[in-house]
């Protein structure tokens, strides 16, 4: 297996990024939007590249000791390998400085759910009908600096 390198989101990535995006969400960010994230002083986005090649990414908003995870990406041919985990555990240490991590979830995704859980995050609540594409709700997770 190669190895994974998570770096911060550069303007290089933006194309890749906004690929991963269309392959992975119903609703994915444009270029455009992505691209916008480079010049936002509350955004931290990072992105896991295997090979030159980008197979993952999260971004992250943040404001007044807390931060919300936009969104976490991994390619379908490089799932189940630890890159969502990793890309995760990078952010919670890169933002030792936030009182709280949020994010919210579809409630089908037990995957990530899992994932999350075992990272230590919280279920906060739910959104009813959150997602559309399908319509869906949105189960919401914190992670609480210890």
């Amino acid at each position: 297996m190669e190895q994974v390198i998570i770096v911060p989101f550069a303007a290089r990535h933006v194309p890749a990024v906004a690929q991963l995006e269309a392959v992975c969400f119903a609703d994915p960010w444009s270029g455009d939007a992505l691209a916008e994230e480079l010049n936002n002083p509350c955004a931290r986005f990072l992105v896991a590249e295997s090979d030159g090649q980008v197979v993952g990414y999260l971004g992250i908003h943040h404001i007044a000791g807390e931060g919300f995870i936009t969104n976490v990406a991994v390619h379908p041919t490089a799932r189940r390998r630890g890159i969502a985990r990793t890309l995760i555990q990078t952010a919670i240490e890169q933002g030792a400085h936030l009182d709280r991590l949020t994010l919210e979830v579809r409630s089908s995704n037990a995957a990530a759910i899992t994932l999350y859980r075992t990272l230590g995050f919280v279920h906060d609540g739910t959104r009813p009908r959150f997602y559309a594409h399908p319509t869906e709700d949105a189960e919401i997770y914190s992670y609480y600096k210890r």
